[in-house]
Protein backbone atom coordinates (compact mmCIF):
# COMPACT_ATOMS: atom_id res chain seq x y z
CA UNK A 1 0.00 0.00 0.00
CA UNK A 2 1.28 3.05 -0.86
CA UNK A 3 1.11 6.19 1.56
CA UNK A 4 -1.90 7.01 2.95
CA UNK A 5 -4.12 9.40 4.80
CA UNK A 6 -6.93 8.09 7.72
CA UNK A 7 -9.74 9.64 8.99
CA UNK A 8 -9.46 10.00 12.40
CA UNK A 9 -11.51 12.03 14.93
CA UNK A 10 -12.32 14.15 11.90
CA UNK A 11 -9.09 15.09 11.10
CA UNK A 12 -7.01 14.01 8.18
CA UNK A 13 -3.49 11.92 9.33
CA UNK A 14 -0.75 11.08 7.12
CA UNK A 15 0.81 7.79 7.62
CA UNK A 16 3.87 6.40 6.53
CA UNK A 17 3.93 3.83 3.75
CA UNK A 18 3.47 0.05 4.28
CA UNK A 19 2.66 -2.51 1.80
CA UNK A 20 0.52 -5.20 1.99
CA UNK A 21 1.90 -7.99 4.19
CA UNK A 22 4.01 -5.76 6.68
CA UNK A 23 2.90 -4.91 10.24
CA UNK A 24 4.01 -2.21 12.74
CA UNK A 25 2.32 0.41 14.35
CA UNK A 26 2.79 4.21 15.41
CA UNK A 27 2.32 6.36 18.05
CA UNK A 28 0.68 9.22 17.08
CA UNK A 29 0.18 10.94 20.49
CA UNK A 30 -2.52 10.91 22.92
CA UNK A 31 -1.77 7.67 23.69
CA UNK A 32 -3.07 7.07 20.25
CA UNK A 33 -1.15 3.88 17.91
CA UNK A 34 -2.47 3.31 14.69
CA UNK A 35 -1.49 -0.55 13.81
CA UNK A 36 -0.93 -2.19 10.39
CA UNK A 37 -2.25 -5.48 9.89
CA UNK A 38 -0.92 -8.36 7.41
CA UNK A 39 -3.04 -6.39 4.55
CA UNK A 40 -1.53 -3.32 4.98
CA UNK A 41 -4.93 -1.47 6.43
CA UNK A 42 -4.88 0.38 9.66
CA UNK A 43 -6.58 0.55 12.76
CA UNK A 44 -6.14 3.07 15.50
CA UNK A 45 -6.14 2.19 18.96
CA UNK A 46 -6.81 4.67 22.05
CA UNK A 47 -5.94 4.16 25.76
CA UNK A 48 -8.80 3.17 26.28
CA UNK A 49 -8.51 -0.10 23.88
CA UNK A 50 -11.23 0.63 21.73
CA UNK A 51 -10.29 0.44 17.74
CA UNK A 52 -12.05 2.86 15.28
CA UNK A 53 -12.94 2.60 11.74
CA UNK A 54 -11.18 4.33 8.87
CA UNK A 55 -11.45 6.13 5.45
CA UNK A 56 -8.44 5.35 3.38
CA UNK A 57 -7.37 8.31 1.01
CA UNK A 58 -4.15 7.48 -1.38
CA UNK A 59 -1.56 10.36 -1.23
CA UNK A 60 -1.27 11.18 -4.28
CA UNK A 61 -4.51 12.35 -4.68
CA UNK A 62 -5.16 12.68 -1.00
CA UNK A 63 -7.05 15.23 0.46
CA UNK A 64 -8.31 16.73 3.58
CA UNK A 65 -10.84 14.39 4.74
CA UNK A 66 -12.23 17.02 7.69
CA UNK A 67 -14.05 20.31 6.72
CA UNK A 68 -12.67 23.26 8.81
CA UNK A 69 -14.57 23.59 12.10
CA UNK A 70 -17.67 25.19 12.45
CA UNK A 71 -16.25 27.90 14.83
CA UNK A 72 -13.63 28.62 12.58
CA UNK A 73 -16.00 29.28 9.89
CA UNK A 74 -18.16 31.41 11.93
CA UNK A 75 -15.64 33.43 13.23
CA UNK A 76 -14.24 34.05 9.81
CA UNK A 77 -17.62 35.40 8.42
CA UNK A 78 -17.53 37.44 11.99
CA UNK A 79 -14.42 39.15 10.93
CA UNK A 80 -15.47 39.88 7.27
CA UNK A 81 -18.34 41.32 8.57
CA UNK A 82 -16.80 43.60 11.48
CA UNK A 83 -14.21 44.73 8.74
CA UNK A 84 -16.58 45.64 6.41
CA UNK A 85 -18.76 47.76 8.04
CA UNK A 86 -15.13 49.49 10.02
CA UNK A 87 -13.89 50.07 6.44
CA UNK A 88 -17.11 51.37 5.45
CA UNK A 89 -17.44 53.99 8.41
CA UNK A 90 -13.17 54.70 8.10
CA UNK A 91 -13.63 55.91 4.74
CA UNK A 92 -16.90 57.38 5.03
CA UNK A 93 -15.31 59.65 7.52
CA UNK A 94 -12.27 60.02 5.47
CA UNK A 95 -14.91 61.76 2.92
CA UNK A 96 -16.21 63.64 5.58
CA UNK A 97 -13.57 65.24 6.73
CA UNK A 98 -11.68 65.51 3.02
CA UNK A 99 -14.75 67.69 2.23
CA UNK A 100 -15.18 69.56 5.57
CA UNK A 101 -11.71 70.66 5.22
CA UNK A 102 -11.42 71.37 1.49
CA UNK A 103 -14.19 73.41 1.49
CA UNK A 104 -12.65 75.70 4.10
CA UNK A 105 -9.96 76.58 1.77
CA UNK A 106 -12.77 77.12 -0.78
CA UNK A 107 -13.32 73.79 -2.72
CA UNK A 108 -17.04 73.34 -3.42
CA UNK A 109 -17.82 70.20 -1.95
CA UNK A 110 -20.77 69.73 -4.21
CA UNK A 111 -18.87 69.78 -7.38
CA UNK A 112 -15.80 68.03 -6.18
CA UNK A 113 -18.02 64.86 -4.61
CA UNK A 114 -17.59 62.57 -7.69
CA UNK A 115 -13.99 63.14 -7.84
CA UNK A 116 -13.74 62.02 -3.97
CA UNK A 117 -15.95 59.47 -3.86
CA UNK A 118 -13.93 57.51 -7.01
CA UNK A 119 -10.33 58.00 -5.14
CA UNK A 120 -11.67 57.09 -1.50
CA UNK A 121 -13.89 53.95 -3.24
CA UNK A 122 -9.78 53.48 -5.16
CA UNK A 123 -8.58 53.99 -1.30
CA UNK A 124 -10.53 51.18 0.13
CA UNK A 125 -9.65 48.38 -2.62
CA UNK A 126 -6.00 49.29 -1.56
CA UNK A 127 -6.95 48.32 1.69
CA UNK A 128 -8.50 45.05 0.74
CA UNK A 129 -4.56 44.41 -0.14
CA UNK A 130 -3.57 44.93 3.26
CA UNK A 131 -6.53 43.69 5.38
CA UNK A 132 -5.87 40.18 3.41
CA UNK A 133 -2.02 40.38 4.31
CA UNK A 134 -2.43 40.82 8.11
CA UNK A 135 -5.31 38.52 8.16
CA UNK A 136 -3.36 35.99 6.78
CA UNK A 137 -0.47 36.99 9.06
CA UNK A 138 -2.63 36.66 12.15
CA UNK A 139 -0.28 34.49 13.94
CA UNK A 140 2.91 36.13 13.99
CA UNK A 141 4.35 38.95 16.28
CA UNK A 142 3.00 42.37 16.45
CA UNK A 143 6.02 43.64 15.09
CA UNK A 144 5.90 41.95 12.25
CA UNK A 145 2.57 43.43 11.31
CA UNK A 146 3.69 46.76 12.12
CA UNK A 147 6.45 46.62 9.70
CA UNK A 148 4.11 44.81 7.01
CA UNK A 149 1.38 47.72 7.93
CA UNK A 150 4.09 50.55 7.30
CA UNK A 151 5.71 49.76 4.28
CA UNK A 152 2.14 48.63 2.67
CA UNK A 153 1.63 52.35 4.04
CA UNK A 154 3.99 53.99 1.87
CA UNK A 155 3.56 51.66 -1.14
CA UNK A 156 -0.41 52.47 -1.11
CA UNK A 157 0.12 56.13 -0.40
CA UNK A 158 2.11 56.52 -3.26
CA UNK A 159 -0.51 55.13 -5.22
CA UNK A 160 -2.88 57.08 -3.96
CA UNK A 161 -1.09 59.91 -4.66
CA UNK A 162 -0.68 59.26 -8.27
CA UNK A 163 -4.38 58.39 -8.32
CA UNK A 164 -5.57 61.66 -6.82
CA UNK A 165 -3.63 63.73 -9.40
CA UNK A 166 -5.15 62.10 -12.26
CA UNK A 167 -8.73 62.23 -10.76
CA UNK A 168 -7.80 66.22 -10.09
CA UNK A 169 -6.48 66.05 -13.98
CA UNK A 170 -9.54 64.75 -14.77
CA UNK A 171 -12.50 67.07 -13.11
CA UNK A 172 -10.10 70.44 -12.75
CA UNK A 173 -9.06 69.70 -16.90
CA UNK A 174 -6.18 73.06 -16.47
CA UNK A 175 -4.57 74.08 -19.48
CA UNK A 176 -1.63 73.76 -18.33
CA UNK A 177 -0.75 71.71 -15.62
CA UNK A 178 2.99 71.47 -13.91
CA UNK A 179 4.05 68.37 -11.57
CA UNK A 180 3.91 70.15 -7.55
CA UNK A 181 6.52 68.11 -5.40
CA UNK A 182 5.38 69.97 -2.46
CA UNK A 183 1.65 69.00 -3.04
CA UNK A 184 2.49 65.49 -3.61
CA UNK A 185 4.61 65.31 -0.68
CA UNK A 186 1.35 66.73 1.53
CA UNK A 187 -0.61 64.02 -0.25
CA UNK A 188 2.14 61.24 0.14
CA UNK A 189 2.48 62.20 4.01
CA UNK A 190 -1.62 62.09 4.63
CA UNK A 191 -2.30 59.36 3.09
CA UNK A 192 0.43 57.42 4.37
CA UNK A 193 -1.07 58.75 7.89
CA UNK A 194 -4.88 57.44 6.48
CA UNK A 195 -3.34 53.74 5.71
CA UNK A 196 -1.53 53.06 8.45
CA UNK A 197 -3.90 54.50 10.43
CA UNK A 198 -6.32 51.91 8.53
CA UNK A 199 -3.63 49.00 9.27
CA UNK A 200 -3.66 49.97 12.95
CA UNK A 201 -7.08 49.60 13.52
CA UNK A 202 -7.56 46.27 11.67
CA UNK A 203 -4.83 44.86 14.02
CA UNK A 204 -6.89 45.85 17.25
CA UNK A 205 -9.68 44.78 15.28
CA UNK A 206 -8.06 40.82 14.62
CA UNK A 207 -6.63 41.02 18.70
CA UNK A 208 -10.26 42.09 19.91
CA UNK A 209 -11.51 38.63 18.28
CA UNK A 210 -8.37 37.12 19.07
CA UNK A 211 -8.96 38.59 23.12
CA UNK A 212 -12.87 37.21 23.01
CA UNK A 213 -11.80 33.90 21.44
CA UNK A 214 -9.27 33.07 24.23
CA UNK A 215 -12.12 34.22 26.85
CA UNK A 216 -14.37 31.90 25.19
CA UNK A 217 -12.10 29.02 25.12
CA UNK A 218 -11.16 30.22 28.91
CA UNK A 219 -14.54 30.43 30.06
CA UNK A 220 -15.29 26.95 28.76
CA UNK A 221 -12.29 25.27 30.11
CA UNK A 222 -13.28 26.96 33.44
CA UNK A 223 -16.90 25.55 32.84
CA UNK A 224 -15.69 21.64 32.01
CA UNK A 225 -13.21 21.87 35.03
CA UNK A 226 -15.76 22.68 37.12
CA UNK A 227 -18.28 20.26 36.04
CA UNK A 228 -15.35 17.80 36.36
CA UNK A 229 -14.71 18.83 39.72
CA UNK A 230 -18.42 18.84 40.37
CA UNK A 231 -19.08 15.46 39.16
CA UNK A 232 -15.75 14.08 41.19
CA UNK A 233 -17.02 14.96 44.44
CA UNK A 234 -20.59 14.51 43.93
CA UNK A 235 -19.56 10.58 43.29
CA UNK A 236 -17.80 10.42 45.86
CA UNK A 237 -20.32 8.12 47.48
CA UNK A 238 -18.55 6.12 50.27
CA UNK A 239 -17.90 2.18 49.64
CA UNK A 240 -18.41 1.27 53.42
CA UNK A 241 -22.08 2.78 52.80
CA UNK A 242 -22.57 -0.17 50.48
CA UNK A 243 -20.25 -2.81 51.78
CA UNK A 244 -21.84 -2.95 54.72
CA UNK A 245 -25.50 -2.63 53.74
CA UNK A 246 -24.68 -5.51 51.12
CA UNK A 247 -22.86 -7.15 54.61
CA UNK A 248 -26.36 -6.28 56.51
CA UNK A 249 -28.49 -7.94 54.28
CA UNK A 250 -26.34 -10.72 53.38
CA UNK A 251 -26.79 -11.16 57.13
CA UNK A 252 -30.53 -10.81 57.41
CA UNK A 253 -30.52 -13.56 54.67
CA UNK A 254 -28.10 -16.34 57.23
CA UNK A 255 -30.69 -15.07 60.03
CA UNK A 256 -33.79 -15.89 57.77
CA UNK A 257 -35.07 -12.07 57.71
CA UNK A 258 -35.38 -13.11 53.74
CA UNK A 259 -38.07 -10.26 53.85
CA UNK A 260 -35.97 -7.52 55.44
CA UNK A 261 -32.97 -8.12 53.30
CA UNK A 262 -35.19 -7.94 49.87
CA UNK A 263 -36.43 -4.70 51.45
CA UNK A 264 -33.02 -3.59 52.04
CA UNK A 265 -31.45 -4.27 48.27
CA UNK A 266 -34.86 -3.13 46.31
CA UNK A 267 -34.12 0.28 48.54
CA UNK A 268 -30.44 0.36 47.73
CA UNK A 269 -31.27 -0.32 43.46
CA UNK A 270 -33.64 2.53 44.05
CA UNK A 271 -31.53 4.93 45.67
CA UNK A 272 -28.35 3.83 43.30
CA UNK A 273 -30.95 3.98 40.59
CA UNK A 274 -32.33 7.66 41.49
CA UNK A 275 -28.55 9.23 42.41
CA UNK A 276 -26.78 7.92 39.38
CA UNK A 277 -29.47 9.60 37.54
CA UNK A 278 -29.29 13.15 38.30
CA UNK A 279 -27.32 15.68 36.42
CA UNK A 280 -24.06 17.22 38.85
CA UNK A 281 -24.86 20.30 37.15
CA UNK A 282 -28.52 20.53 37.77
CA UNK A 283 -30.02 21.36 41.14
CA UNK A 284 -33.29 19.80 42.55
CA UNK A 285 -35.45 21.46 44.95
CA UNK A 286 -34.78 20.46 48.77
CA UNK A 287 -37.46 18.42 49.02
CA UNK A 288 -36.14 16.39 46.31
CA UNK A 289 -33.00 16.14 48.37
CA UNK A 290 -35.09 15.58 52.04
CA UNK A 291 -36.96 12.56 49.50
CA UNK A 292 -33.23 10.91 48.55
CA UNK A 293 -31.58 11.28 52.18
CA UNK A 294 -34.89 10.14 53.87
CA UNK A 295 -34.52 6.88 51.47
CA UNK A 296 -30.93 6.40 52.47
CA UNK A 297 -31.94 6.57 55.98
CA UNK A 298 -34.46 3.85 55.72
CA UNK A 299 -31.84 1.50 54.09
CA UNK A 300 -29.81 2.11 57.24
CA UNK A 301 -32.41 1.93 59.86
CA UNK A 302 -32.70 -1.53 58.25
CA UNK A 303 -29.23 -1.99 59.34
CA UNK A 304 -29.38 -0.30 62.86
CA UNK A 305 -33.18 -0.81 63.59
CA UNK A 306 -32.97 -0.83 67.27
CA UNK A 307 -30.51 2.24 67.69
CA UNK A 308 -31.15 4.55 65.09
CA UNK A 309 -34.02 6.98 64.57
CA UNK A 310 -34.36 10.18 62.57
CA UNK A 311 -36.50 13.35 62.17
CA UNK A 312 -36.67 16.09 58.62
CA UNK A 313 -38.22 18.65 60.05
CA UNK A 314 -38.11 21.73 56.99
CA UNK A 315 -40.61 24.64 56.54
CA UNK A 316 -42.70 24.77 53.73
CA UNK A 317 -41.39 27.32 51.98
CA UNK A 318 -37.96 26.00 51.95
CA UNK A 319 -39.11 22.68 50.49
CA UNK A 320 -38.98 25.01 47.40
CA UNK A 321 -36.00 25.73 47.17
CA UNK A 322 -32.81 24.50 44.82
CA UNK A 323 -30.02 23.15 45.94
CA UNK A 324 -27.21 21.09 44.51
CA UNK A 325 -27.88 17.69 44.41
CA UNK A 326 -26.51 14.66 47.34
CA UNK A 327 -24.81 18.37 49.46
CA UNK A 328 -26.57 16.77 52.06
CA UNK A 329 -25.93 12.56 51.24
CA UNK A 330 -21.90 12.96 53.00
CA UNK A 331 -23.39 14.93 55.87
CA UNK A 332 -25.84 12.31 56.31
CA UNK A 333 -23.59 9.41 56.03
CA UNK A 334 -21.34 11.06 58.70
CA UNK A 335 -23.64 11.16 61.06
CA UNK A 336 -24.63 7.35 60.52
CA UNK A 337 -21.01 6.58 60.73
CA UNK A 338 -19.94 8.60 63.75
CA UNK A 339 -23.09 8.81 65.61
CA UNK A 340 -24.81 5.58 65.05
CA UNK A 341 -22.33 3.14 64.30
CA UNK A 342 -20.16 3.20 66.99
CA UNK A 343 -23.23 3.40 69.57
CA UNK A 344 -25.28 0.59 71.65
CA UNK A 345 -27.98 3.02 72.55
CA UNK A 346 -30.43 5.00 70.50
CA UNK A 347 -28.94 7.69 68.85
CA UNK A 348 -31.00 10.08 66.95
CA UNK A 349 -30.18 11.81 63.61
CA UNK A 350 -32.02 15.64 62.70
CA UNK A 351 -32.36 17.10 59.14
CA UNK A 352 -33.84 20.86 59.74
CA UNK A 353 -34.13 23.14 57.06
CA UNK A 354 -35.13 26.91 57.11
CA UNK A 355 -35.20 30.61 54.67
CA UNK A 356 -33.20 33.14 56.19
CA UNK A 357 -34.01 36.05 54.25
CA UNK A 358 -31.99 35.98 51.24
CA UNK A 359 -30.31 32.59 52.18
CA UNK A 360 -31.20 29.00 53.12
CA UNK A 361 -30.06 27.46 55.65
CA UNK A 362 -29.94 23.19 56.64
CA UNK A 363 -28.57 21.95 59.20
CA UNK A 364 -27.88 18.12 60.11
CA UNK A 365 -26.92 16.78 63.92
CA UNK A 366 -26.66 13.44 65.50
CA UNK A 367 -26.12 12.32 68.61
CA UNK A 368 -22.98 11.27 69.68
CA UNK A 369 -21.86 8.19 72.75
CA UNK A 370 -20.77 8.93 75.85
CA UNK A 371 -17.17 8.82 76.26
CA UNK A 372 -17.64 5.73 78.49
CA UNK A 373 -19.62 3.99 75.82
CA UNK A 374 -17.40 4.69 72.60
CA UNK A 375 -14.84 6.80 72.76
CA UNK A 376 -14.44 9.32 69.19
CA UNK A 377 -12.97 7.93 66.51
CA UNK A 378 -11.03 10.35 64.62
CA UNK A 379 -12.34 10.33 61.07
CA UNK A 380 -10.90 11.21 57.54
CA UNK A 381 -13.24 14.48 56.67
CA UNK A 382 -13.55 13.59 53.55
CA UNK A 383 -17.24 13.88 53.61
CA UNK A 384 -16.87 16.97 55.23
CA UNK A 385 -14.57 18.77 52.77
CA UNK A 386 -16.52 17.49 49.67
CA UNK A 387 -19.53 19.65 50.56
CA UNK A 388 -17.25 22.64 51.77
CA UNK A 389 -15.37 21.93 48.52
CA UNK A 390 -18.66 22.25 46.49
CA UNK A 391 -20.09 24.74 47.92
CA UNK A 392 -17.04 26.89 47.57
CA UNK A 393 -16.66 26.00 43.87
CA UNK A 394 -20.40 26.66 42.92
CA UNK A 395 -21.27 29.73 45.14
CA UNK A 396 -18.10 31.11 46.42
CA UNK A 397 -18.28 33.99 49.53
CA UNK A 398 -22.38 33.59 49.18
CA UNK A 399 -22.17 30.24 50.98
CA UNK A 400 -20.77 28.84 54.05
CA UNK A 401 -20.40 26.02 55.93
CA UNK A 402 -19.79 25.69 59.84
CA UNK A 403 -19.39 22.32 62.20
CA UNK A 404 -20.08 22.44 65.68
CA UNK A 405 -18.85 19.61 68.18
CA UNK A 406 -19.95 19.26 71.75
CA UNK A 407 -20.02 16.18 74.01
CA UNK A 408 -23.57 15.38 73.30
CA UNK A 409 -23.89 15.85 69.66
CA UNK A 410 -22.18 17.21 66.21
CA UNK A 411 -23.56 19.92 64.14
CA UNK A 412 -23.15 20.65 60.06
CA UNK A 413 -24.74 23.56 58.90
CA UNK A 414 -25.10 24.75 55.99
CA UNK A 415 -26.25 28.15 54.23
CA UNK A 416 -26.29 29.39 50.74
CA UNK A 417 -28.02 31.98 48.25
CA UNK A 418 -31.77 31.19 48.41
CA UNK A 419 -33.11 30.34 44.60
CA UNK A 420 -36.37 28.81 43.52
Amino acid sequence: MTGQYVSWRGNAIALPTKDEGETGDWLLGNNERVEFSTNGLPTMTSVDGQKAEFSVAPQDDARPLASPPLAAVQERKAITATTVKLAALFWLCVLVSDSLLWGIVGTDPIASAFGKVVLNSFGAALTLVVTTLLFRLRAVSIFTKVVVAFTFSILAAAIYSVFDFFIYLFMARPIAWVFDNVQFGHTMISSTSMFFGWSCLYIAMIYSFDVRDRERSLALAREEALSAQMRALRYQINPHFLFNTLNSAMGLVEEGATARAQRMMFSLSTFLRQTLELDPMKDVTLATELELQEDYLEIERERFPDRMRFTIDAEEAALHALVPNLILQPLVENAVKHGVEPCTGEVGIRITAWRDGAQLGIRVENDLCSVDEAPVRPGSRIGLRNVAERLAARFGPQSSFETKLTPALFRAEIRLPWAV
